[in-house]
Order: C-alpha cells, then sequence, then structure tokens
C-alpha cells in the first residue's frame, strides 16, 4: 500500500515522542484513523464528546510537558474542540489539534457539514492553518507542531479528507522530531540594576507567584530570604510553591483567603513573578509593582508597573537576588506568616465531621479525600464550588498535581482532564473533585472510562444546585433562580455503566466508601450529598458585595422563601457557634 500523507502525519507524531492521540472516529478523519491502526505505535482513546479530547489533551501536556494531540471531524466534529482547545491555549500548554475538513474541491459551496475552521480556532491557537494539497503538509504540519511546543499553546491544522488518503510524495517521508528549545531568557544588567533599586528602597515586599514559577522553586524561595518577603501563590502556583516554604501565606483572589489578600494590601512594592493574574480588583493601586515574565506582552496589564522585565522567572530572580541588599529585617514577613497561622486555623476549623449531621459540609469531603491520597496523586477539578474546596483544603507536596479550567474557567472539565491524565500515566492515582452540574454536562465520558480501562476516581460534590452562581447571585442581591439541578443517583449511575459506585449521605461513612474508592482496581465514582448553602467568601469583601447579601435577604423573605435564608444561616453559622 502507497504511504498516504495521513502515514506521514502519524510517522512525525511519533518522532515528536507523542504517544496517544484523543478523538472521536468520523468519515473525514477516517484517512488519519486508519493511518493510526495500521502503524499500531500511537495509542487511540476514543472518548464520547470531542470536548472531551480536547480536555483530555491539555491535561496529558500538562502533566508531561510534551505535545499532546486531539482530532475532530469536519463540521460539528472539530467544532466540538472548541472549549477544551480554548481551556489548552488558555493554561499554556502545547495542544496539537487536527481539524478534518469537508473534500477541498466542496470548500466554499455549503456543503454538508461546511464550517471554516481556520476562523473558528483563530482565537484559541497560536496557529492554524489548512493544508490544501499534498505537497504542503509537511511543512504546515512541522510549523503547527513547533508553534505548538515553542509557543505554549494550541496550533490547528485543518485537513480535507481527500488529502489524508493522498499519495505522500517522497519529500514527505523524513520526519524531524520536534522538541521543545530550553533558552537562557532573562533582562539586561541595567533592567536588573534598577529592579534591585526599587526593591532595595521598599521596607515591605510581598512576592506573588504564579505557574510561571514552575522549574524555578529554589530560585523564588532564595529571593524570598534575601528581600524577607512573604509569597503569596495564585492557583496555579499553588502545587509549585505553597508546600514546605517558610514564606509562603496563602492564596489572594477570589478563590483564595484573607492571609494572602492582607500581604499584598500591606506591602510597599510587590513582585509579580511568572503570574498573568486576572483579577485586579486585589492588586491595590499606589505600590511598586515589579513584573517578571518570559512573554513580554503580558508586562502591566493587570498593574501599573514601576518596571516590567522580560525573563524566565529562574533566569531573572538567579540573576537578580545577588544584586539585592542583605540584613533585611523580617518585620513584615512575620507579621504576614502570623496572619497566615490564624487564617489557616479558622479554615481548618470548618472541615470537620460536625456531629455526623447530614448533608455533609464540602471543606471536610476535600479534608478526608486529601488526607487518603496517594502522595503523588493527580486531582482534577471542576469550576465551581470544587475548585474553592481544593484551593483550600488539598495540600500539594512537590509530587501531588493539580490541574483545572483556571484561566478559561469552564464548566464540565475535571472528568475529561481526568482521562488525559490517567492516559498518560497508567498507574498513577487520578481523582476528580466533579461538580453535580459539571458532571452531568459530560456525563457520557464515564463510558470511556470503562471501554478505555481508565481507573480514575470521581468524587461527586453533589448539592442538588449550581451552588458558585447562587454565592453569585447573593453577592449581587439576586434571589436564587434558575439553579436547581433535578440529579439522578450518580452512583446508581455509575454501577450500570461498569464503574464502582458509592452513595454517602453521612459525614461518619465517607472515609470508608473513599478508602474502597481508592483501592479498586478500575474506575470508581464516590457521589457525596454536600450542604447547598456552603458559603464560600473571597478574601476582600467590598461594600457593594455586603450590600448584595443584605438585598438578598430582603428579596428572599418577601419572596416567600425564608426557609433558604434560614438553611444558610444554620449552615454557615450555627455549626461555628456549636463548635
Amino acid at each position: 500500500m502507497a504511504t498516504t500523507v495521513a502515514d506521514v502525519m502519524v510517522s512525525a507524531l511519533k518522532h515528536s515522542g507523542v504517544e496517544r492521540v484523543y478523538g472521536i472516529p468520523g468519515d473525514s478523519l477516517n484517512g488519519f484513523v486508519d493511518a493510526l491502526r495500521r502503524d499500531g505505535g500511537v495509542d487511540w482513546v476514543h472518548v464520547r464528546h470531542e470536548e472531551a479530547a480536547a480536555f483530555a489533551a491539555a491535561a496529558d501536556a500538562a502533566l508531561t510537558g510534551e505535545l499532546a494531540v486531539c482530532v475532530g471531524s469536519c463540521g460539528p466534529g472539530n467544532t466540538h474542540l472548541i472549549n477544551g482547545l480554548y481551556d489548552a491555549q488558555r493554561s499554556g500548554v502545547p495542544v496539537l489539534a487536527i481539524a478534518a475538513q469537508i473534500p477541498g474541491p466542496e470548500i466554499g459551496g455549503e456543503y454538508f457539514q461546511e464550517t471554516h475552521p481556520q476562523a473558528i480556532f483563530a482565537e484559541c491557537s497560536v496557529y492554524t492553518e489548512l493544508v490544501s494539497t499534498p505537497q504542503t503538509a509537511e511543512r504546515i504540519f512541522e510549523i503547527a507542531m513547533r508553534q505548538a511546543v515553542e509557543r505554549r499553546g494550541v496550533a490547528v491544522v485543518v485537513v480535507p479528507a481527500e488529502v489524508f488518503l493522498a499519495k505522500a510524495p517522497t519529500a514527505l517521508l523524513q520526519p524531524s522530531p520536534i522538541r521543545a528549545a530550553s533558552p537562557i531568557v532573562r533582562p539586561s544588567e541595567d533592567e536588573l540594576r534598577e529592579a534591585a533599586g526599587l526593591l532595595d528602597g521598599s521596607s515591605r515586599v510581598t512576592i506573588l507567584a504564579g505557574a510561571g514559577c514552575a522549574g524555578a522553586r529554589a530560585e523564588v524561595l532564595a529571593l524570598a530570604e534575601r528581600i524577607q518577603a512573604p509569597i503569596v501563590h495564585t492557583l496555579r502556583g499553588k502545587e509549585i510553591l505553597e508546600h514546605d516554604n517558610p514564606y509562603d501565606v496563602g492564596m489572594t483572589g477570589l478563590l483564595g483567603f484573607a492571609s494572602g489578600y492582607k500581604a499584598i494590601a500591606e506591602a510597599d512594592a510587590v513582585v509579580l513573578l511568572g503570574t498573568d493574574f486576572p483579577y485586579r480588583q486585589f492588586l491595590p493601586p499606589g505600590k511598586t509593582y515589579v513584573q517578571v515574565d518570559v512573554r513580554g506582552e503580558r508586562l502591566g496589564r493587570r498593574a501599573g508597573l514601576a518596571l516590567g522585565l522580560v525573563g524566565t522567572v529562574r533566569d531573572t530572580c538567579a540573576a537578580l537576588t545577588p544584586l539585592l541588599r542583605t540584613g533585611r529585617d523580617s518585620h513584615h514577613l512575620d507579621a504576614a506568616r502570623r496572619h497566615y497561622r490564624h487564617t489557616r486555623s479558622q479554615l481548618d476549623s470548618f472541615a470537620v465531621d460536625d456531629h455526623n449531621r447530614a448533608p455533609i459540609h464540602p471543606e471536610y469531603v476535600a479534608r478526608v479525600l486529601d488526607d487518603l491520597a496517594d502522595e503523588d496523586a493527580v486531582f482534577t477539578v471542576d469550576v465551581g464550588s470544587p475548585v474553592v474546596w481544593a484551593a483550600r483544603y488539598l495540600r500539594m507536596n512537590g509530587a501531588r498535581r493539580l490541574i483545572g479550567s483556571f484561566n478559561h474557567g469552564t464548566m464540565a472539565n475535571a472528568l475529561p482532564h481526568a482521562i488525559g491524565a490517567q492516559a498518560a500515566h497508567a498507574t498513577r492515582q487520578v481523582i476528580t473533585l466533579s461538580g453535580d452540574g459539571g458532571l452531568a454536562m459530560l456525563l457520557g465520558e464515564l463510558l470511556t472510562l470503562t471501554q478505555m480501562d481508565l481507573p480514575v476516581k470521581v468524587v461527586v460534590f453533589n448539592n442538588q444546585a449550581l451552588d458558585f452562581v447562587e454565592v453569585e447571585m447573593k453577592a449581587a442581591g439576586i434571589v436564587n433562580w434558575g439553579t436547581e439541578l433535578t440529579n439522578p443517583d450518580f452512583a446508581a449511575l455509575a454501577e450500570s455503566v461498569g464503574l464502582l459506585g458509592r452513595r454517602v449521605t453521612r459525614p461518619d461513612d465517607l472515609e470508608d466508601a473513599l478508602k474502597e474508592a481508592l483501592a479498586h482496581p478500575g474506575p470508581a465514582l464516590v457521589e457525596v450529598l454536600t450542604a447547598r448553602q456552603e458559603l464560600s467568601i473571597p478574601p476582600a469583601i467590598t461594600a457593594e458585595q455586603a450590600k448584595g447579601f443584605s438585598l438578598y435577604a430582603i428579596r428572599t423573605i418577601l419572596s416567600g422563601r425564608g426557609e433558604e435564608l434560614l438553611d444558610l444561616v444554620s449552615t454557615n453559622v450555627a455549626r461555628r457557634i456549636l463548635r
């Protein structure tokens, strides 16, 4: 059989270390899928929705640091990829999407399932291009892989069905491996001296550190030690800097807690390291901001800067720290540490059994799960309240990983992210913290776990509501409406499709159910009925938000739903008093 363009594409992926492709077959994609079958060297991970394929590829790339691949057939097959690709793009992970297209001669004639992927994917990719002929395939495919790897984002290659099946030109038969370069990137000597002058002239310096600190933990801690600075971490910086860190004082932002916010609010200068932290309201004006990012276009878009530095966090910190004066006092750091210890003890006091009362408080679920999980477990978390409890109660240790849609902020990510994580690490413990609303969105991916024999452990926080949306409504003074969920028995449903399913309604039964699920050799689901009216309050309450909660209470009573307000009080106040 002649070597096809699809064969060459598969060979190029293998030469670049790709071991898996996520997707669903379809007529326009069948030439590529058949090439995978005939080659036999790349695993085909068959999901139930292309959106899940893109999420899975994003998690694969996040865990391995290598290029991950998802595919979609023409029209709706590849447009389904878009939400997961937005997630990958905004998370800065290298993903290649192969988007099959209708037959080339039919493009522009409103053919069956015709779309224009180059336009559709332009905003959620670093590169999108059409392979219009077999002769252009090698060059475009190599450029796409290189763009995804070097720019840490999504590249989309659009391939008409007949091009996959076309005989490959001889020039296409020698693919080159695509591997990320490892450059040294740091500011100039003059810029470094200017940064040192700004920090040496400030008596209270705080560091806000994000995902860009990956691979630079030692350098960040050395900088903090030299300037006696507390380190506030973002959610994506949690797994890098939270553990065994004497300078860590917690998170800030909507999911954070008071100590992180206070450490920034009371600083004279703030050093932003490898973070594109989006919430400007948590970066108070009137401070000296110094920002370090390898992507210069990110500088200054969250806070007015005294100085922006282009470089990797590792290289910049290593060059900057020796220029800073020694012998600084630790008053600011000590105060931030004390406040963090107080805040942390308050948070921990909420994560208890609460006298075996139902419904179960979600903080307790997260804490027990944290205690039982492996030392190198991978946690994937749904957007909404599960990400709050993960941020506050899952402890990172340098080996554990935490993956979620932290920048794109989409529902339904935890289960498909777990598919990619488990496919990339077959023997590693992978656990989801799934919301009931998020799980229901892509419920069919439970079938992927059984079909692909992926031993993911799904923990469902079932409070029968879109409860994070309800908190947002309360803060705006809006009566909750349209957020209630009529859920199935998720545990029974899981059993019906081949998972181990357990349902927990009382705190005393939680630990045994989680232990059983975690020890089970195959996929398992533990459904926990959790409190609906659990408030996850941000670390800084504005006057407008306080006003909103008051208006919510008044409007709830006037609308005849006072029992909802009583439930809110009993859930969040009475149990604190009893304790």
